[in-house]
Order: structure tokens, then sequence, then C-alpha cells
């Protein structure tokens, strides 16, 4: 029924969805008033000029369902993966809501029971939601975002841990030979995990000793692509599986898996492998790390052997040069000589 009763707001509305958006009216009186300012509602609706001068809305559920297929298009399947989870939190809080019903008050409250989980928590929280609302905007779909005026939660930044050339040695020499290739490969193009995984043998040009990496971590979402040279280590890995490889199989790493839509088993590349490495740093015996440090492990041995840090933001894919500056952990040598030299002046 379009026309009814609200209790909580003690009035008639009309509510109804045309082209998946949904149009609402409050606070009227009677019914007659409420049928009435719906039969205007679409009227207005019908000629294309006026829509763009009358404020519309959008039911919450409807917007997170069209951020979500957004996301999926246009970023990082990890990046989908974390949104989706904190999508799930927000529809169960305000699934039935429209988005001009969702009050700061409301998404300050949430942010605080998220903190209780951690402030990194919070933080990614409002990180997401904040770019719903305003994709919202963006689209037409809603009129403001309440998430405005909302700051993020202090948080405590620790040092991130780099693992040493010898523990990451170890590590490698603990997996089975398909990791190890994949753990050299991770290690030797410095890569984001994503971009190893959509690794295909299309990318890899043997001639030259180049290797073609693809990401959706530029802004935007579009899949760019940078080039870097191999190492003889990496070649002569890359060059072992390709003269082995199953030619039917474009993927450089593959692995087989049951669909969970179709329960069937389907071949493709891996999405995350986030367990081996716990597994892995304890049979080494060495302090757990996960794949991102070889990043960091490798920018930092390049800059303490005085490599330029315009070629390491290249090899690294990244767009700002301060962002790369955060991976060179090996400036602690020129901090210490620093100390040192004050010492030897007092």
């Amino acid at each position: 029924m379009s026309v009814y009763y609200s209790k909580n707001r003690k009035g008639w509305r009309y509510d109804f969805t045309k082209r998946g958006i949904r149009y609402t009216g409050t606070w009227l009186e009677t019914r007659e008033e409420a049928r009435e300012a719906e039969y205007k509602r679409k009227e207005e609706l019908k000629n294309p000029k006026q829509e763009t001068t009358i404020p519309t809305d959008i039911d919450f559920l409807g917007l997170v369902n069209k951020r979500l297929d957004h996301v999926h298009k246009h970023n990082s399947p990890s990046h989908y993966r974390d949104y989706r989870y904190n999508a799930k939190r927000w529809v169960k809080k305000w699934g039935n809501f429209m988005c001009d019903e969702i009050t700061l008050d409301m998404i300050q409250d949430h942010m605080n029971s998220r903190r209780k989980v951690s402030p990194y928590a919070a933080n990614q929280d409002i990180r997401h939601l904040r770019a719903a609302f305003n994709f919202g905007k963006k689209m037409g779909y809603i009129k403001c975002n309440p998430t405005q005026g909302i700051d993020f939660f202090p948080v405590e930044k620790r040092i991130k841990y780099v693992p040493s050339a010898e523990d990451i040695d170890k590590v490698i020499a603990c997996a089975d030979p398909d990791t190890q290739d994949y753990l050299w490969t991770i290690r030797d193009t410095m890569a984001r995990v994503s971009e190893i995984n959509r690794l295909r043998w299309d990318d890899i040009n043997f001639e030259e000793k180049l290797v073609t990496l693809y990401t959706r971590k530029k802004k935007g979402g579009d899949l760019t692509s940078r080039t870097i040279p191999m190492t003889n280590k990496l070649y002569e890995v890359l060059s072992r599986r390709y003269s082995t490889r199953d030619e039917s199989i474009p993927w450089v790493f593959w692995h087989k898996y049951k669909a969970r839509k179709t329960g069937k088993i389907v071949v493709g590349p891996y999405k995350d492998r986030k367990t081996i490495m716990k597994s892995l740093c304890e049979k080494a015996n060495v302090t757990y790390f996960r794949f991102h440090p070889l990043r960091h492990a490798g920018a930092s041995l390049m800059d303490k052997n005085n490599v330029p840090i315009i070629a390491i933001q290249k090899i690294l894919g990244h767009e700002n040069r301060s962002t790369t500056e955060i991976y060179l952990h090996s400036s602690k040598e020129i901090e210490r000589l620093a100390i040192e030299a004050y010492e030897r002046a007092r």
C-alpha cells in the first residue's frame, strides 16, 4: 500500500518506487492529503525538466546495493569484501529507513559502538559509509551526506614489522614448491597480492625479461598497468612454470575450488591466501608477517642501497612519493648516523 499511517511519525505518508528510486512524503494530517501529495509527486516525475529541481530520496538499502554494485565493478576484490562486510552491519540497523531519515546522531552512535572493537575498525567503517553517501549525492539519489562533521578516531600508530631477508628465506624454505614460486614472485616483483593473483601468461615477456602488473588501487578504480624488469630468480621461476603449464589455463597461479552458488568444481585465480603465512611463519619459527611486508622489505633494501626514490616509486606502483616514503624503513640508518655525529660533537 503506497499510502499509510506512520505511528513513529504520527501522521500519514506516501511511499512508492519508480525506476529503482524510492519517493516518500511524511507528516501529512489525513489520508486524502497523502493521496493528493502522492498524485502531485507522480505528475511531477513525468516531466524530466521539473525532475532536476525536485528533491528526491532513496531508501538506505537501495543506496547500499547500488554502491555495492559500483564497488564490485570498479574496485579491487578486497575493497569489495571490506565494503560488503561493513554494509551488512549498516543494513541491519538502518535497512528500513529512507536516507534522509538517517541522522548524524544515529551515525555517531554507531561509530562509538564500533570504536569499542577498535579505532581502526571504526575509521574504516566511517570511510566506507561516507563514500556510500557521497556516491548517492553524486548520482542524484540524495541531497546531503549525514556523515559530514564526524571526525576519525585517533589511533596508535606503531612501526610496521618488516621481515629480514633471512626470515623471508626461512619462510620460503618451509613452503611447498608451488607456494615457494608464489612467494618468490611476490618478493621479486614487490607487487600487491591482488596483482600476482590476476597475473596471466600474456603479461610476461620472457624475451625482454619484463612483467606487467595490473591494479585497481588508482583513483577512480581504473585497472592500470606498470611494467617492471625480472630478477634472474624470478625469470628462473616463471620460465620453469611456463614450460610445465596447462595451456588451457591463462593464469600463472591458479587453483580448483567449489563455487558457492553452483557447488561445482571450477578453476580460477586465487582471491586471497590469508592462512598460508601464519602456518609458514610458525614452521620457520620467525615473527609472523603477511604478504604486504614483502613490499616494505624490498623497498627498504633498495633504499639502503641508494636506489633513487623515483625508481622505487615506479616499481611499487605508487602515484605519490609520500606513499613510497612510508615504505622506506631503512631511513633509520640516516637517523643513526645523525645521532652518532651529535654524540661525537658533544
